[in-house]
């Protein structure tokens, strides 16, 4: 982390953080819903039929692109960890959909004239380091004078068009991992209340910056159906999403969803962002859950997660050995359920 801008508190800049700022599913979809409809385009594989990931748009036979943009408020305190963290949350998009990351272009929004021009150096410094280590290349941006500071990346990738992950291919009889643990909006919103020490905030800065690079990497020779990351509408809310977009029905067991430290206790304590609780009620006639789990656990599920790990669809022979190969590669992946006939577009939630 850097230390030239130790005194500055990003967080209290921001009105919701991370992911947690963006519009609310069900806002979101009455807005959708009175666009006109695309023009029909063959060249388009994944466009917004099944709010997937990011768009993918065919080249020729053997390349496609892929393309996403994400931006938000500050989710940490540092700025150089914001920058790394804002970008990892971008570039996922492209890891999700099965694609290799290609270009970036910047997009800020920051008070030049009220913080020090410091701390927009260090964040774009992050988000450099952080788009290296993907592969990719920064080939601009684009900045506006704005009170609250905002950070993203536009996103585009390379996939061969017959290799394209989306949320919509699930099949009855697959496993369902996931390959970073829960609870991040619990955890940032606890962070503006000063609930962390500096181990825990370090804790989940590290989860939210680390790039789905390997998990993708390592998934991709399996027989991966469905792909997609989880981000702002939380776990079930992605999950619900590719039941969805797959007709299928999905079973999750809390019990197997991993948690970040002390995630629990602080939502019993009350630090549950508005973002986690916009997605629970959205998702009401979606998700049934197990008279046994209480509302801690039903918040906790729908929790507003930045930059979170991909959420994997794989043909139930194989999700062993991809588990056992993601955690040899350092992914800290669980399979926390499955895909079934029942209730085709319906997750059931157990203990």
């Amino acid at each position: 982390m850097a230390d030239s801008n130790a005194n500055i508190k990003l967080t209290s800049l921001s009105s919701k953080g991370g992911c947690g700022c963006k519009i609310g599913p069900a806002d979101l979809a009455q807005v959708l819903r009175n666009l006109p409809a695309a023009e029909p385009n063959p060249n388009l594989l994944v466009g917004l039929d099944t709010s997937d990931d990011a768009g993918v748009y065919k080249l020729s036979d053997e390349l496609a692109l892929v393309q996403t943009l994400d931006f938000f408020t500050a989710i940490v305190d540092d700025p150089y960890s914001f920058g790394q963290v804002a970008a990892a949350n971008a570039i996922s998009d492209i890891y999700a959909m099965g694609g290799k990351p290609l270009t970036v272009l910047n997009i800020v929004a920051f008070p030049i004239h009220t913080l020090e021009k410091q701390v927009l150096t260090d964040i774009l410094r992050g988000a450099a380091d952080k788009v290296k280590e993907a592969g990719a290349t920064l080939v601009g941006g684009h900045s506006i004078d704005d009170k609250e500071p905002k950070f993203g990346l536009a996103v585009t990738g390379l996939v061969h068009p017959d290799k394209v992950r989306t949320n919509a291919g699930a099949k009855p009889g697959d496993k369902l991992i996931l390959t970073k643990p829960i609870g991040v909006g619990i955890l940032t919103t606890s962070i503006k209340k000063d609930q962390l020490n500096e181990e825990e905030i370090a804790g989940v800065t590290k989860v939210m910056a680390t790039l789905n690079k390997t998990a993708a990497e390592t998934m991709e020779p399996f027989q991966v159906h469905a792909c997609t990351d989880v981000t702002g509408f939380g776990l079930l809310g992605h999950a619900s999403e590719m039941a969805k977009g797959s007709a299928a029905g999905i079973r999750i067991a809390r019990s197997r969803v991993p948690l970040l430290p002390r995630v629990r206790e602080l939502a019993e304590a009350g630090f549950v962002p508005g973002g986690t609780k916009n997605n629970f009620a959205h998702l009401e006639g979606s998700v049934t859950f197990d008279p046994a789990l209480d509302q801690i656990d039903q918040w906790i599920l729908c929790d507003a997660v930045t930059s979170g790990g991909l959420l994997i669809s794989v043909s139930g022979p194989e999700a062993e050995t991809l588990l056992s190969k993601l955690r040899g590669a350092g992914v800290d992946a669980h399979l926390i359920g499955e895909v079934t006939e029942e209730q085709p577009g319906q997750i059931i939630v157990t203990p």
